[in-house]
């Protein structure tokens, strides 16, 4: 699978996750924007990203260290490290 196709179902997989952990309506995975700022624009705080976090932990089956939690602003970003992490 070509790497912009693999990122790409990778924003669709974490804009899934987000919407069905956080609750959040009027957005689907696929009309999610990944650059939008998480906190910024969407209004998901520390324990929010806390939440997805271990979600994509399990899912991806990868660490993210809580370090890290304040780099990831956007869904693309998330899924850069995540892509970071598995190589």
């Amino acid at each position: 699978m070509p790497a912009e196709n693999q990122t790409s179902g990778l924003i669709v997989r974490i804009a899934q996750i987000m919407i069905d952990e956080l609750k959040l309506e009027d957005v689907t995975a696929d009309t999610f924007d990944p650059d939008l700022d998480l906190v910024d624009e969407v209004g998901i705080d520390s324990m929010d990203l806390a939440t997805v976090a271990l979600v994509l932990q399990d899912e991806y089956g990868i660490r993210i260290d809580e370090d890290d939690y304040p780099r990831m602003t956007t869904i693309r970003l998330i899924a850069g490290y995540i892509e970071k992490r598995m190589e």
